[in-house]
């Protein structure tokens, strides 16, 4: 998130409220950038000699603090864009998370798959109805986020292939967690 927030520095110096709707605008479909996230990450980056403090506004409304890229920023976010992300496929995802938890205690596992299977359809159906922005920016995010509901999709697809019924589920739980339910 740091390097992020460099890139929303890079166009112009900005205040934490122009970060955070920028960030929103960037990524329409995806959570909103908390406020408070914006904030610490700031102070991170100026303690860290990537950003500092330019100037402070008021603009007919509360004081805001206007921060801008160092060089060592400039460099830093160079330097990361210069990089691939790492394919780590590492399955730390919370949708594996639970699914393993579920499957794990017992509680409800098909249930669980079931749900998020029709929230993983509902939320693609809802992006494929509402068009992206008209930028290549926002059509690129769409669609990867798109593409990874679909991942997902196929992955919940395989779970319910895997997992056993509920009646197998409980001959596979220990004598101490059969005893707990």
């Amino acid at each position: 998130m740091t390097e992020l927030h460099l890139a929303l520095l890079a166009g112009a110096p900005r205040h934490g409220y122009d970060i955070k709707h920028e960030h929103d605008a960037w990524f329409p479909d995806s959570r909103p950038l908390a406020f408070g996230q914006v904030y610490a990450t700031l102070a991170r980056l100026q303690r860290d000699g990537l950003a500092e403090m330019v100037e402070t506004r008021t603009d007919g409304g509360p004081e805001r603090t206007v921060y801008a890229l160092t060089e060592d920023g400039e460099r830093r976010l160079r330097t990361w864009l210069a990089e691939p992300a790492s394919a780590t496929g590492s399955g730390a995802e919370e949708i594996v998370r639970k699914t393993v938890a579920a499957l794990h205690t017992g509680i409800d596992v098909q249930g669980f798959v079931s749900r998020q299977r029709t929230a993983h359809l509902r939320r693609m159906r809802e992006l494929q109805r509402t068009p992206p922005g008209t930028g290549a920016a926002e059509r690129l995010v769409r669609e990867h986020v798109i593409a990874h509901l679909d991942a997902d999709l196929r992955w919940l697809e395989l779970a319910t292939d895997l997992l056993p019924s509920p009646d197998d589920q409980q001959a596979l739980r220990t004598p101490a967690e059969r005893k707990s339910s």
